[in-house]
């Protein structure tokens, strides 16, 4: 079976020179499938039994999950089914499809999704892989952590997207394991800032609807599983707006010719806007994810419009 790609963790002289530190991009939109994903996903594949996948297995996902389910399904021969929203771009159902899973449209959002699948694991005996909710799939994200801590030992803080909290839930046991100093930040965008407002206090039943150019952290409320882990190993957690994420998507591609979605740009922007005032001078940053629609380049053109150079805002 083949594994993930140990991915590059590289430094911007540019963004060195604007933030005045020591910037270390963890380049995860050269994973596989582009994206992290496939790191949980194929952990949990890979310790279920022959017998617990015989009925194949089952996720929901209008993206990145999909895919690495999809692949890492492939890997060990298992049937999969992918419940996808009837929107979900044509360009992400193809490339899931590529990796030889079974789609299913159904629904309008992620939740009617996720309840199909649902509904779909009870009467076939299927596994359901969660996107996030799940402690193989954790445990999973966390291997960006001990790849980091790898590749330089010296980190002082970590920023971390954060949608559901699989990812930033991983890396935070497992920095915290090797080096309880090293502070892990998170940040999601403003328009779905479910974990933001539980850690701050701020609103604490969850959002009635989410918006954002970050797709990828778009959830409405924080796994049950990841919230508690998030609650006592995280030191912070911020926000971001579209205008900010969409100037992040534009500053990778112009200053380092590399194409990042929202959401991997969403931690890139809380360094270049400043919505942590660090201590440290070393900080590593996940890109999360390179899987842009790319019929949404204008639009991300037009957002940074809105933005001063970030040369004067920082």
């Amino acid at each position: 079976m083949h594994t993930v790609h140990r991915t590059p963790l590289k430094q911007s002289s540019t963004l060195n020179r604007i933030t005045g530190m020591q910037v270390f991009l963890k380049m995860e939109n050269l994973q596989r499938t582009g994206s992290f994903k496939l790191r949980g996903a194929l952990n949990k594949i890979c310790s279920l039994s022959d017998d617990e996948t015989s009925q194949g297995i089952i996720c929901a996902s209008a993206g990145n999950h999909a895919q690495g389910v999809a692949l890492a399904a492939s890997e060990r021969g298992i049937r999969a089914r992918i419940f996808m929203p009837e929107r979900t771009p044509l360009a992400k159902i193809e490339a899931t499809r590529t990796y030889g899973a079974e789609i299913i449209l159904t629904g309008e959002t992620y939740q009617e999704a996720f309840l199909a699948a649902q509904e779909d694991m009870v009467s076939t005996g299927s596994i359901f892989v969660h996107a996030f909710d799940d402690i193989k799939v954790i445990a999973g994200q966390g291997t960006i952590a001990l790849e980091m801590i790898q590749q330089y030992h010296d980190l002082e803080a970590i920023v971390v997207p954060v949608g559901g909290g699989g990812l930033i839930s991983g890396i935070a046991l497992a920095v915290k394991a090797f080096n309880p100093s090293v502070k892990v930040i998170g940040v999601q965008a403003k328009g779905a800032p479910a974990t933001f407002n539980l850690f701050t206090g701020k609103n604490t039943s969850g959002l009635n609807r989410v918006h954002s150019i970050a797709d990828g952290i778009l959830v409405k409320k924080p796994g049950k599983l990841t919230y508690p882990i998030i609650e006592k190993f995280v030191d912070d957690m911020v926000t971001v707006n579209d205008e900010e994420i969409a100037y992040a998507i534009l500053f990778m591609l112009q200053r380092e010719k590399t194409l990042i979605e929202g959401a991997g740009a969403a931690a890139v922007a809380s360094i270049l806007f400043k919505k942590v005032q660090f201590h440290s001078m070393k900080v590593g940053c996940i890109v999360s994810g390179g899987n842009v629609d790319v019929n949404q380049l204008p639009l991300y053109n037009k957002l940074t419009n809105r933005v001063k150079s970030v040369d004067r805002v920082v």
